[in-house]
């Protein structure tokens, strides 16, 4: 006869039906972030992430949704903040190391399987979670390339994809609309496009994060004025 069920909710083990409850649960405080967007377009990979303000008072810069990872990497993240930086600064690391060590830019993919491989080892271990984020990392090496990595530690390549609370509606749009041809500015109006869908609040550019990584000038984040001509 097998244990109580609810036993496999404290640690990170198969329940007797082959399931993970922990990752579970850090899949369901995913989908509670803020909706993040990306997509390859025919110049870079565009990155667009909502910034869910939700106290009044609060000062919108800080807080921040997109980061540059190195010279032509960015990535968002979409669930608990804490983790979500956390992330953040482990990919940097790692980066910056390869760079030391072979003097050149660590590719998009290189960097989506070592965050996956930190992922994957709290999922194996008694007294440690699963980190709470999917993470969408997009950069250019010999290719425009964008990767999801998920709480369960997988990873896939995207040509667009969506994290956080909208990722379903988000992919069915962007499966209608998505075109591997499309320009730069073409991709991010769809993606902000998207994300005033899901969102009923008014967007300004207070509450959207903007970067683009291009082949000629790497990542660059976009500023308030350039954004409020998307919205």
């Amino acid at each position: 006869m097998y244990p109580n069920p609810q036993a496999y909710d404290r640690g990170v083990m198969f329940s007797p039906d082959g399931r993970l409850f922990q990752v579970e649960y850090a899949k369901e405080a995913v989908k509670k972030g803020a909706t993040s967007i990306g997509i390859v377009a025919d110049e870079g990979v565009v990155l667009v992430a909502h910034k869910n303000l939700l106290e009044p008072l609060v000062i919108p810069s800080t807080i921040q949704k997109i980061f540059k990872v190195d010279s032509f990497i960015g990535a968002t993240y979409s669930g608990l903040v804490s983790d979500g930086l956390h992330i953040v600064n482990m990919m940097r690391n790692k980066t910056q190391t390869h760079r030391m060590v072979y003097d050149e830019t660590e590719s998009v993919e290189s960097t989506a399987k070592d965050l996956s491989e930190e992922m994957q080892m709290v999922t194996q271990y008694g007294g440690l979670r699963p980190f709470a984020v999917s993470v969408l990392i997009g950069g250019v090496d010999t290719e425009k390339r964008l990767f999801e990595v998920e709480p369960g530690a997988s990873f896939l390549g995207y040509k667009a994809d969506a994290i956080g609370a909208g990722k379903k509606v988000a992919e069915e749009i962007l499966i209608k609309e998505y075109k591997e041809s499309m320009k730069v500015d073409d991709a991010i109006s769809l993606a902000v496009g998207i994300i005033k869908k899901l969102n009923e609040k008014k967007l300004t550019a207070d509450n959207i994060d903007l970067s683009v990584i291009k082949e000629t000038v790497g990542y660059r984040m976009y500023s308030s004025a350039e954004i409020d001509k998307f919205i």
